[in-house]
């Protein structure tokens, strides 16, 4: 056995091993705010919790359009107010405002007048199906603006869960009700308005903006615009009816500040192909919840249409995860 005053001294770089702490690893929100699949799920969770509140909320007298103004609202709110806290920067010039005024419209009030405009001459069942067509659109128009180009898995992907959403949809029975062309072909403007939106972003998208400024900023202008619409079509005591639901517009509010977060975080990182996933998993929240939670009832072909949407997005997460 060697005394301790024979041992040989420790090198400065054995001794810079010894005391150097080993890298810790990221925490389990920073890993989630830097992953496609976690947060294409929770952005389609609370996308599909916002249809039984919808529900709820138009159940108790509240006008589709003003609710949809409360969710627009209520999510630029929430966010800006956390700005500050955040020390994040919120730059506002001539880029940033056409980026609000652009995504505003195409993505936000567009849709919502289509869609509420379209409901009593087509039915809802139909105008479900058309938000089904967003991620094949999304495809066919980033493909033409030359982004990154989807694997094959994951076309295949966005397929089966497009065929599980049309089947969810028309498993409702409003399919088959007729409809003129003209409104149909109307009812197209809704998916390729989102799909627009879905691309717009990626390609107009101000550098080193922080997806927080962004989504307070379009959903701010998209309130604007959809209050207006809210005063002109239902009147100003049309807001009145928001009393009456208050833990419901607080429950709303809440879940689109975190839903509209996650979304331009997802937009930024997994680009436009990934973001046009979340209805299918919106639709599939939607069933789940509405069976659940709402003591709706479905056939068969609707629980298939679920399980196709799983496959599809179970699909679409792992080509994600290949790179």
């Amino acid at each position: 056995m060697s005394r301790p005053g024979n041992a040989r001294p420790e090198s400065p770089l054995t001794l810079r091993r010894m005391t150097t702490p080993p890298p810790s690893k990221p925490s389990l929100p920073a890993r989630a705010w830097h992953s496609p699949g976690f947060l294409l799920l929770a952005v389609g969770l609370l996308l599909g919790i916002n249809f039984p509140l919808g529900k709820l909320a138009v159940g108790a007298g509240v006008p589709p359009i003003v609710w949809a103004a409360v969710i627009s609202a209520g999510g630029a709110s929430i966010l800006g107010a956390a700005m500050p806290v955040l020390r994040l920067r919120a730059p506002v010039d001539a880029r940033h405002l056409r980026y609000f005024a652009v995504i505003a419209v195409i993505s936000y009030a567009l849709p919502n007048v289509l869609v509420y405009s379209l409901i009593p001459k087509l039915g809802s069942g139909y105008v479900a199906i058309l938000f089904t067509l967003s991620p094949m659109f999304t495809v066919a128009l980033s493909f033409a603006a030359r982004l990154r180009s989807p694997s094959r898995l994951e076309l295949v992907g966005v397929a089966i869960g497009f065929a599980g959403a049309l089947l969810v949809a028309t498993s409702r029975g409003e399919v088959g009700h007729g409809v003129e062309w003209f409104w149909a072909a109307l009812g197209i403007a809704i998916p390729f308005s989102l799909a627009l939106g879905n691309v717009y972003r990626t390609l107009a998208w101000p550098q080193g903006a922080s997806p927080i400024w962004l989504a307070v900023g379009s959903n701010a202008v998209s309130a604007l615009l959809l209050i207006a619409a809210s005063l002109l079509v239902a009147g100003p005591g049309a807001f009145g009816s928001l009393l009456a639901i208050p833990a419901l517009v607080a429950i709303q509010v809440a879940g689109s500040a975190l839903m509209f977060a996650l979304f331009f975080r997802l937009q930024a990182i997994g680009g436009p192909v990934t973001l046009s996933q979340i209805g299918t998993v919106a639709a599939g929240v939607g069933v789940m919840i509405g069976t659940f939670g709402l003591g709706e009832r479905y056939a068969l072909p609707v629980w298939s249409g679920v399980a196709l949407i799983a496959l599809g997005i179970g699909l679409t997460l792992r080509a994600r995860m290949r790179g």
